[in-house]
């Protein structure tokens, strides 16, 4: 064997890593993301959870014990510009300070956010708190995602959602559909935006088609957590 000479490049430190928590049944949210973060030169470093393939309070509850081991598994060279965690509904049965906790636990990382931190956020840099959510769960989560948004200080008292469980399924729902749901429950003159709820939807083709015929802001769970992990990831130290 002949040994050979090699040279390292050294980090760039301004362009800090991100990682992302993937649930083991989303089919959506790593192309959504690809799309996202088209022009972003920071990488992301990706890692899946297990997760059920009914949503319930129940399967989504279970994910608080592996949400340390599937961040452990995330590079560990250098410390993360932020974490986040791919699941609306699991975030709010969780709650987003737990999310936090936990990921920490094994993940060296700035900061922690999730859909539901992520769209408050977003929400409040759009100057709005009343909103139409459409969301494809069944109620027992459609009523804890509510009041997870309620203590966030957003008010989703216009609701609509498609009663589905299996995940197999809410990916999918096709573009008409989310379009049209989205836009009777955004006409109502008591709201002033949409939320679309979950990472698992498609919803990234619907937004400038619901916006557009709605004349509102249009958020998704995906495009708030990218926009805010961006945000978060570019803050100073």
């Amino acid at each position: 064997m002949t040994a050979l000479h090699y040279t390292l490049d050294a980090d760039d430190p301004a362009l800090r890593p991100m990682g992302l928590i993937v649930l083991q049944a989303d089919e959506t949210i790593e192309s959504d993301f690809r799309r996202l973060f088209r022009d972003e030169p920071a990488s992301i470093h990706v890692t899946r959870i297990p997760s059920d393939p009914q949503v319930t309070t129940e399967t989504l509850t279970r994910m608080k014990q592996a949400l340390p081991t599937a961040a452990d598994l995330l590079p560990k060279v250098r410390k993360y510009g932020v974490v986040g965690y791919g699941c609306t509904s699991a975030s709010s049965v969780i709650g987003s300070g737990a999310v936090e906790s936990l990921i920490k636990q094994t993940c060296n990382t700035r900061a922690v956010t999730d859909p539901l931190r992520a769209a408050a956020a977003c929400a409040q840099d759009l100057g709005v708190s009343r909103f139409a959510l459409l969301s494809p769960y069944v109620e027992e989560v459609n009523e804890t995602l509510r009041a997870a948004f309620a203590d966030h200080g957003l008010s989703m008292d216009v609701f609509g959602s498609f009663g589905v469980a299996k995940e197999a399924t809410v990916v999918r729902i096709d573009l008409r559909s989310v379009v049209d749901a989205a836009v009777e429950l955004g006409r109502d003159s008591a709201v002033e935006a949409v939320f679309l709820s979950c990472t698992n939807l498609r919803t990234l083709e619907a937004i400038p088609q619901i916006r557009d015929r709605i004349g509102k802001p249009v958020l998704s769970s995906n495009q708030s957590l990218a926009w805010h992990m961006k945000r978060l990831n570019q803050s100073p130290e």
